[in-house]
C-alpha cells in the first residue's frame, strides 16, 4: 500500500465494482468519452466509486463513498443504440481523501491505494458459494463479460459474486470495504441461506 496520494479521474456509479469482478457501462457523456480515450491511449484506468446521491451532466455534486475500486478496461465496442460499451475489470481498491470537479467536468480524486487482495485458498465448507457464482456464469448476460475466474482462490469466487447477485448496492459498498475474506464468505452463506429460505423456521 502506497502512502503517497495519486490522483486518479473517477467514475461516480450507483453500483459498485469489486476486485476480480467485471461490470459492463454504457459511456455517452462527452466528459467520460474523452476520459475513456485517455485511458485506452494510455494504458491506464480509473477510479468507479460508489455514490448514493444521483449526478445528471454534471450537475450537482455527488455524494461519493469514502473508497472504491480501480478499474481496467478489457474491452470495448460501440453498441446497437450508438453508445459506447466498455467492460472493465477491478483492480486495487483505494482510500478518497478528496475530490476536485475540473473544466471539462470530469471528477478528479485524490486517492491512496490498498495493498491488492491476495489470492487465498478455498475452503470446504465454502464450496457451496462456488456452485451458486458457476450457475451464475451460464446466464448469458453474464458470458458476454468473458469471466476469467480462479474457483480456487476465494476472493475471486467471492468478488464475483458479489458482483453478480441482485444485492443492495449498499451492502455492497459495506463488503467491499472488508479486509477479511472469512467474514466476506460468511455473510454471504448467511444471505444466500435467507434467500433461498433454508433459515426458516418450519411452522409446528
Amino acid at each position: 500500500m502506497s502512502d503517497t496520494p495519486e490522483d486518479i479521474p473517477l467514475f461516480p456509479l450507483s453500483a459498485v465494482l469489486f476486485p476480480y469482478a467485471r461490470m459492463p457501462l454504457q459511456i455517452f457523456e462527452q466528459r467520460y468519452l474523452d476520459m475513456i480515450k485517455s485511458c485506452a491511449r494510455s494504458g491506464t484506468g480509473f477510479g468507479v466509486i460508489w455514490t448514493s446521491g444521483g449526478e445528471v451532466a454534471g450537475r450537482g455534486e455527488p455524494q461519493l463513498g469514502e473508497y472504491g475500486t480501480y478499474a481496467r478496461i478489457v474491452d470495448y465496442d460501440q453498441l446497437p443504440n450508438g453508445l459506447l460499451g466498455v467492460t472493465i475489470e477491478g483492480g486495487e481498491r483505494f482510500d478518497l481523501h478528496g475530490a476536485e470537479r475540473l473544466a471539462s467536468q470530469l471528477i478528479m480524486g485524490s486517492v491512496t491505494f490498498r495493498d491488492a487482495l491476495s489470492p487465498t485458498p478455498m475452503q470446504a465448507e465454502w464450496e457451496g458459494l462456488v456452485a451458486v457464482l458457476q450457475s451464475l456464469e451460464t446466464h448469458p448476460h453474464v458470458e458476454q463479460l468473458q469471466l476469467q475466474i480462479d474457483h480456487g482462490n476465494a476472493w475471486a469466487v467471492a468478488c464475483n459474486l458479489l458482483q453478480l447477485l441482485p444485492i443492495d448496492e449498499r451492502l455492497k459498498y459495506r463488503w467491499l470495504g472488508y479486509d477479511s475474506v472469512e467474514d466476506v464468505m460468511s455473510e454471504l452463506d448467511t444471505l444466500l441461506n435467507e434467500i433461498s429460505g433454508e433459515d426458516d423456521t418450519p411452522e409446528a
